[in-house]
């Protein structure tokens, strides 16, 4: 909640600097390995070598691990998760697609909103404010997200970044 409370008051003012993107996914996914594992998901990355943004890395950092916390809350044993990043026309794609509940039209328009959680189930595994912040990170980042959903089949989250070289 601090947090979120700091980027969204300003207090926080994003450092933007040249860094590898692909760098950061793979450590922030290796510390999802232990929660997977447990859960018996089958993970998968799909990386470039290196690609390159400029951002504040400190922050997209809570961005990549909410997405991979949520992928693993959401997804049940035996499902699978997916990391994926590409490149086209100047902008990096960054994917975590999971084989989760799913979401509706409802819950796919409140996503952002503070302490909503679409589905309750995993109400004592958060608190709602996970993808408030990343919206508010992403506003700060100049970057967006894109979400599919099917429920019942998962979701996908893509986070477009401007690349730097």
């Amino acid at each position: 909640m601090l947090k979120l409370n700091k980027v969204e008051k300003q207090t926080i003012r994003p450092a933007a600097e040249v860094y590898d993107v692909c760098a950061q996914l793979c450590s922030v996914a290796v510390q999802f390995e232990d929660a997977w594992e447990r859960k018996d998901i089958e993970f998968d990355a799909d990386l470039e070598d290196a690609a390159y943004t400029q951002a504040d890395p400190g922050l997209l950092e809570l961005v990549w691990t909410n997405l991979l916390s949520n992928a693993v809350k959401f997804t049940p044993q035996g499902g699978s998760i997916t990391l994926r990043q590409t490149r086209a026309n100047g902008k990096i794609y960054v994917s975590v697609t999971d084989t989760g509940c799913g979401m509706d039209e409802k819950t796919i328009k409140h996503i952002y909103d503070k302490f909503y959680q679409g589905d309750t189930s995993h109400s004592t595994e958060g608190n709602g404010l996970g993808m408030a912040l990343v919206k508010r990170i992403l506003e700060l980042t100049g970057a967006e997200m894109q979400i599919e959903s099917t429920p019942g089949k998962g979701s996908t989250f893509t986070v477009v970044l401007a690349e730097r070289k």
